[in-house]
């Protein structure tokens, strides 16, 4: 699923801001917003996928003195 942008003219026409290719047939879903309001656009998971790896300590308590700098003691 992605979520792309787009606008209506008084006539109805839709026009796509941005260019995308489809193969097939496809169903949309059309959330016609209010004059002025503002979507929320939620960020999709896996923007950085493969950009980094997360350690296999990461759950592990913090050593004494990195959590005494937290909690400010």
């Amino acid at each position: 699923m992605r979520t792309i942008e787009a606008t209506i003219d008084e006539q109805g026409k839709v026009r796509l801001l941005e260019p995308i290719q489809v193969t097939g047939k496809r169903r949309v879903l059309v959330t016609i917003f209010e004059e002025g309001e503002e979507a929320v656009m939620l960020r999709p998971y896996g923007l950085a996928y493969g950009q980094f790896t997360v350690p296999k300590d990461f759950d592990d308590p913090l050593p004494d003195d990195i959590l005494a700098t937290f909690e400010g003691t």
